[in-house]
């Protein structure tokens, strides 16, 4: 399906939607970023490029630290400076995008089922959600924790349809980087690039989602949920 004419029929009738978190759902990549600067700064002593540093957002942290180095030594310290400024300064860069809770809420109110499939640890996955209370929107958060593939994987996916009792076909996910993309289709669910987050337009239609859209608040819409909320347009 081109991602410009959305298969609109498919999206309208979704039983559940799954989010990724980072850059989707969260404004983190402003604190991503800041994070592997210090990162690589403090442990390789020199300065990547913004693009090379975020080129991999989106598969597990350790998984990128590889991209950065062949020294596996080299590479767990890069982890771990990773770490300790990110836990350190989260609650202070984190961000939520503008109309992520009017989203969030309209979603919820139309009896939709929603879940985050994340690579993120499940520790610092919950600390976000619980910054910024949505939690309760969430019956599912799979996380790197939880599953043994991780993204572009499909496991992650499958895993969050198991647990909602769901086939992986009726679910859509949306994502920020081609690898949620990839993991979605491998699943076999409708996929949504989010233009708002770490990846570009260009990069997001290569990888062929179901559509794309350029800020999370155009997503009750795309669904056929109604603006006036508690219920969903045919299509």
């Amino acid at each position: 399906m081109n991602a410009d004419r959305p298969n609109r029929a498919r999206l309208h009738s979704v039983d559940a939607v799954l989010f990724d978190l980072d850059g989707t759902v969260v404004d983190t990549i402003p604190h991503i970023l800041a994070s592997f600067r210090h990162a690589t700064a403090e442990v390789m002593g020199t300065a990547l490029t913004d693009e090379v540093l975020l080129h991999h957002v989106g598969v597990p942290l350790a998984r990128q630290m590889r991209y950065f180095t062949d020294d596996e030594h080299e590479a767990d310290r890069l982890l771990a400076a990773y770490r300790a400024f990110n836990h350190a300064t989260h609650d202070q860069m984190a961000r939520l995008y503008p109309n992520t809770l009017g989203t969030l809420t309209a979603i919820h109110g139309a009896g939709i089922p929603m879940g985050i499939v994340t690579s993120k640890s499940r520790h610092m996955a919950e600390r976000a959600l619980s910054l910024f209370d949505l939690g309760r929107f969430f019956r599912v958060v799979v996380t790197a924790d939880d599953t043994d593939c991780h993204k572009p994987d499909p496991l992650p996916l499958v895993h969050a349809a198991a647990l909602l009792g769901m086939d992986p076909w009726r679910l859509v996910y949306v994502g920020d980087s081609p690898a949620d993309i990839s993991c979605g289709k491998s699943a076999g669910s409708a996929t949504i690039g989010a233009a708002w987050g770490v990846a570009s337009t260009e990069s997001l239609a290569e990888a062929a989602p179901d559509a794309i859209i350029g800020d999370i608040g155009d997503l009750p819409g795309l669904l056929g949920i109604s603006a006036s909320g508690g219920g969903r347009a045919r299509a």
